[in-house]
């Protein structure tokens, strides 16, 4: 799903609490204990998450419709 506006990306950053901001990239962890051998394995805070990286692109940003409720 495409989110154009930046006022929409931070109302669902805020609504969600696996969401966060990386300057203008939005980061969606996810805890998971063998994070440790994924490609998408990130140390966070003393625990192994997967993250996932969205990128703002020219448009916006794609997300998962999941996130969008």
């Amino acid at each position: 799903m495409l989110i154009k506006s930046l006022d929409k990306m931070e109302e669902i950053v805020k609504q969600n609490r696996a969401l966060s901001w990386e300057g203008w990239t939005v980061l969606d962890r996810k805890f998971s204990p063998t994070a440790w051998r994924s490609k998408d394995g990130v140390y966070y805070n003393g625990k192994w998450f997967l993250q996932r990286k969205y990128e703002p692109v020219e448009e916006g940003w794609h997300i998962p419709k999941k996130f969008v409720g």
